[in-house]
């Protein structure tokens, strides 16, 4: 394992280092004992000079918190707008596409609908500053009735959409828990989606969203891909594709090689992404994942690998961020924003490790100390010296000092 060489940087705190030393970490095991790790260098990943071309790809961005503002469970989200968007125009600065308003944004875990709405308004007024490809999310949940019929479902969607699209934001049309409460068979999901799609003003993503996210969502469409194909095909001039999140490759698979000349599969499937982006010679997906958050730099290499005609320096790259996306994505997989905050504070994209709905405590300490592990086998700290001093000076705030 390679060693760093270490910049001073601000206070010292317990576990710095000083200039020429090792970056080291403490772990924190569940049986209470303390190890010590050594940090790899992070490596020279390049901005690709020019945009990706064999398969589109979006990170599914969360949000960052005001670290002075009231975000405990239950409150209204008090979101650290310049730090958020930071994390966008860092997505968008390695040649990603960003997936915003999307359940990695807290949907339905924190994010309240006001919230939410400033979200879509805010960031596609920076992607149209910057030229960043966005789509957001488009769903039902500002609607306070928990159960309603048929035709509420159908405008509250249209609702969100027509907002999204009067901001010049392209749509994923998300799982709704409404729809899923209302539904009685395939036909419902078919009117639902085929009366917003008429409605819709470009082509849509569509979003099957698993019940490893989101347990309310058991059983959407009913469970069917038919259900799924006959709606792509009735709406073929408005749906540009679906985002599959079933953490099933085989599902994936199958479905993709049976859908429409002309729509794409977008994997989101964070435990089988190496193989489903690559594709068999005959059908890849693309992609629109939260992992991807989680690893912005590495999946810009590694489809400017694949660009290149460099398959195998594609699964160099990419290969060792699934075994940390894994991890990210541990059951109960719905927490796995917790990761993704982490990471992004570790790589100092954000002041601290907070999130809305104080959700930063869904994931253990010796969790996080895995996390930061396989973080620095997959090259994904950006900044080690950053990442070991963060992390040190927050086990010593538990502490874990020894």
């Amino acid at each position: 394992m390679s060693r760093l060489s270490i910049t001073s940087r601000g206070n010292r705190l317990p576990g710095d280092t000083e200039a020429g030393e090792v970056a080291y970490i403490r772990t924190l095991h569940t049986d209470g004992s303390v190890g010590r790790r050594e940090l790899d260098q992070a490596p020279a990943w390049q901005r690709p000079s020019t945009p990706l071309r064999s398969r589109t790809v979006y990170a599914a961005a969360h949000v960052v918190p005001r670290i002075a503002g009231d975000n405990t469970p239950g409150a209204p989200a008090d979101i650290d707008w310049d730090a958020t968007l930071g994390f966008r125009r860092h997505l968008w600065s390695w040649g990603l596409g960003v997936a915003d308003a999307m359940d990695t944004a807290q949907r339905n875990m924190g994010l309240d609908r006001r919230a939410t709405r400033d979200l879509v308004t805010r960031s596609a007024a920076e992607a149209r500053s910057v030229g960043g490809d966005l789509v957001v999310g488009v769903n039902t949940d500002h609607v306070d009735e928990p159960v309603v019929d048929l035709d509420a479902v159908i405008d509250a969607y249209v609702e969100q959409l027509h907002h999204a699209e009067d901001h010049g934001a392209g749509v994923v049309l998300m799982a709704s828990r409404h729809l899923a409460r209302a539904a009685t068979g395939p036909a419902d999901y078919e009117r639902v989606y085929g009366e917003v799609l008429d409605r819709a003003g470009a082509p849509l993503v569509l979003h099957w969203l698993g019940d490893a996210f989101d347990p309310e969502l058991a059983g959407y469409f009913g469970s069917d891909e038919e259900t799924v194909l006959r709606i792509i095909e009735k709406n073929a001039d408005r749906v540009r594709g679906i985002k599959m999140s079933l953490l099933d490759a085989d599902r994936e698979i199958a479905l993709r090689a049976r859908l429409p000349r002309g729509a794409t599969m977008f994997t989101g499937d964070d435990f089988h992404y190496v193989d489903l982006i690559e594709g068999d010679g005959e059908h890849h997906s693309d992609a629109l994942l939260g992992a991807f958050a989680a690893v912005g730099p590495q999946a810009a290499a590694a489809v400017a690998a694949l660009d290149a005609g460099r398959p195998e320096e594609y699964r160099s790259i990419l290969g060792p961020t699934e075994t940390l996306a894994r991890h990210v994505f541990a059951t109960p997989t719905y927490h796995y924003k917790a990761g993704v905050a982490f990471l992004s504070w570790l790589n100092g994209h954000q002041p601290a490790y907070a999130m809305v709905g104080g959700l930063q405590a869904a994931r253990s300490l010796p969790h996080l100390s895995t996390l930061i592990e396989l973080a620095d086998e997959a090259g994904a700290l950006e900044d080690p010296d950053l990442a070991a001093r963060r992390w040190n000076a927050y086990l010593a705030v538990h502490g874990v000092v020894s």
